[in-house]
C-alpha cells in the first residue's frame, strides 16, 4: 500500500484495512445501517432545494473571503445575501 493513501488527511494503516475486512466478513446490520438516514439534514419544516450557481473565480473569491472572516460557510454567505434583497 502506497504511504499516501489517506482518509480526510489521515493516514490509512494496514491495521485499519484488516479491521475494515473483519467487519465487513462479519457483516453488517442492515437495520441500523437504513436509520442512519441519507443526506444532510433539512434547514427547516420544509425540503429545500440544491440549486447549481456558476461565479467567477473573483466572485468566489469575495465570498470565500468573507466567509473565512465570519466563521461561515460558503451557504451561509450567499443566503445572507439572498436575505438582503427581500428587505
Amino acid at each position: 500500500m502506497s504511504a499516501h493513501e489517506t482518509i480526510n488527511g489521515v493516514p490509512v494503516t494496514e491495521a485499519q484495512i484488516a479491521a475494515w475486512a473483519h467487519e465487513a466478513e462479519v457483516g453488517y446490520d442492515v437495520e441500523a445501517l437504513k436509520k442512519r438516514g441519507r443526506g444532510r439534514p433539512g434547514r427547516g419544516a420544509e425540503a429545500s432545494q440544491v440549486v447549481a450557481l456558476r461565479l467567477t473565480s473573483d466572485e468566489l473569491a469575495v465570498v470565500d473571503a468573507r466567509a473565512e472572516r465570519e466563521g461561515k460557510s460558503r451557504s451561509e454567505i450567499i443566503r445572507d445575501a439572498l436575505s438582503l434583497l427581500s428587505t
